[in-house]
């Protein structure tokens, strides 16, 4: 998935109020970013793990930064691989990935349209 400007990489202080995150860049400095994601993240979130962040130049925002990315290693051991925790992602990374060819199931079909849930 390509992000632009490119992700800014980081090190996770604290995670609060479900929403927000200190994060310590490579420079020293602390930012707060927003975290699109409620749920309990539940071995993603501890103190010095490693985060990937994209930045806003959207003066209308509260917060500039968002934590897109987090490094994390498996439960049962092995390698440590990238997670995304901003939920508004997938759908982006689905269709950059059915655009590009990437998804074999799909690649035969000409058009494909995404439809909004409706209950």
């Amino acid at each position: 998935m390509e992000f632009s400007p490119p992700l800014t990489p980081g090190h996770l202080e604290q995670r609060y109020k479900r929403f927000l995150a200190d994060i310590t860049l490579e420079d020293g400095n602390m930012v707060t970013a927003h975290v699109a994601n409620p749920g309990a993240m539940l071995g993603l979130d501890k103190p010095g793990a490693r985060v990937l962040m994209s930045r806003s130049d959207n003066p209308k925002r509260t917060l500039a930064w968002s934590w897109e990315l987090v490094e994390a290693t498996p439960i049962h051991g092995g390698a440590a691989r990238w997670v995304g925790v901003n939920t508004a992602q997938p759908n982006r990374l689905v269709a950059e990935a059915l655009g590009a060819g990437r998804l074999a199931p799909f690649r035969e079909y000409a058009h494909i349209r995404i439809c909004p849930y409706q209950a």
